[in-house]
């Protein structure tokens, strides 16, 4: 389907009348929701005068806010503790010689969690002693390595003539 210029004369006045997409696209024929959305940003239309009008139900059932029930009052939020607990200081380890850790400076008892921007000539490592075994210090070991997140999941089920074979073969 072509853009003609009655099409798109047509679509920018129907999006004017404040019609969304999929109401432009029904009425015109032959163009998705997708291609409408498309035409209305390559002609700069993204302003409307009035909003999109949705066609629901039969009639209009207005309930006014008077004749309403009283809404609930709303409940208090609990704040959410973050998951790694942030320390009072984490700050970057400064060798004897007065700088930070760097690729040529690092040990393997070091933590090795990049800080900046690897580009610039401030980008060091925190340098503080790391866990055993592990890259990172204490909290940036947490940060790296989060336990998996468990999921509710439905018991494979399958038929008991499967389940014999798998035990008689193994």
């Amino acid at each position: 389907m072509a853009w003609t210029d009655e099409r798109v004369e047509l679509l920018k006045t129907l999006w004017a009348e404040g019609l969304s997409a999929a109401q432009i696209a029904n009425k015109m024929g032959g163009v998705t929701r997708n291609a409408v959305i498309g035409k209305v940003h390559r002609l700069g239309l993204s302003g409307r005068a009035t909003p999109a009008k949705p066609q629901r139900g039969c009639g209009p059932t207005v309930v006014r806010r008077e004749e309403a029930a009283p809404a609930a009052k709303p409940q208090q939020r609990q704040e959410m503790k973050p998951v790694i607990p942030e320390p009072e200081s984490i700050t970057a380890l400064v060798l004897d010689s007065g700088d930070l850790t760097t690729v040529s400076t690092i040990k393997n008892n070091m933590c090795k969690w990049p800080i900046g921007d690897p580009a610039k000539d401030d980008f060091h490592f925190c340098g503080q002693p790391s866990v055993s075994g592990k890259s990172y210090c204490t909290y940036h070991a947490r940060m790296a390595f989060q336990p998996p997140q468990r999921r509710e999941r439905e018991p494979v089920r399958r038929p008991a003539a499967q389940i014999a074979q798998r035990r008689a073969a193994g």
